[in-house]
């Protein structure tokens, strides 16, 4: 991002992007409690300036983050005291939850084991050598696209995180661990507004989707 600041803390329209994220599952009314992975340095900061816009919302747990994604992710799940039940994955810098859609997916998980949400891939997919040419082009039916929230039963995913950590696995989501532990995992249309804000000018796209939140008709399309 070119910032001094973690990406997650950037301001979006008056509020850090973290603290949009905690206000998108307050309005999940079966998500029960929050448990937020960050680095154990910026504990005072989260309290001070993202925690404050939810509090009263929900109620948010601050859990040491580890060296990478997965590691924090594993650290949130040893900090849920329950044995059973269900847990929603989600990055921080994903603002614009879809609520309805990650409703479903919690509700799909249980029967299942693990319910994810994504998109289908529209655009023509290359695959390209070491040089940046192209080798090959991708057939893309039934190529998706993954996002989060991702839902598991908190046993599935604490097996399978236990899992890749005897086997040395490292996955880019949680849904590959599952399927890396032999899990079964359903995949729900996500939606296009849920993006994840990693670049520049991700920013830009964010300010304009909260400005059509701001439209007619528009907000419960978002949502």
């Amino acid at each position: 991002m070119h910032a001094e600041i973690p990406k997650q803390y950037l301001m979006l329209d008056g509020l850090p992007i973290l603290s949009r994220t905690l206000l998108a599952f307050s309005n999940i009314s079966v998500v029960e409690k929050v448990y937020l992975a960050v680095p154990e340095a910026d504990f005072d900061f989260c309290r001070d300036s993202i925690l404050p816009a939810v509090q009263d919302r929900i109620s948010v747990v601050l859990v040491p983050g580890g060296s990478h994604r997965q590691a924090s992710v594993r650290n949130g799940l040893c900090a849920v005291t329950a044995k059973q039940g269900i847990v929603v994955i989600h990055d921080g810098v994903r603002p614009f939850v879809p609520v309805r859609q990650t409703e479903k997916a919690i509700r799909m998980a249980g029967p299942v084991g693990g319910c994810i949400l994504g998109i289908p891939a529209n655009d023509t997919l290359k695959k390209i050598d070491a040089h940046g040419f192209v080798s090959g082009t991708v057939d893309r039916v039934g190529i998706w696209q993954a996002q989060t929230p991702q839902v598991f039963g908190l046993q599935l995913i604490r097996q399978a995180h236990e899992f890749a950590v005897s086997n040395n696995f490292s996955g880019t989501d949680d849904a590959s661990l599952v399927e890396h532990f032999g899990g079964r995992v359903r995949m729900i249309p996500g939606s296009p507004f849920n993006i994840k804000i990693t670049e520049p000018e991700d920013i830009e796209l964010a300010r304009g989707i909260l400005s059509l939140k701001n439209q007619p008709n528009m907000e419960e399309a978002i949502r």
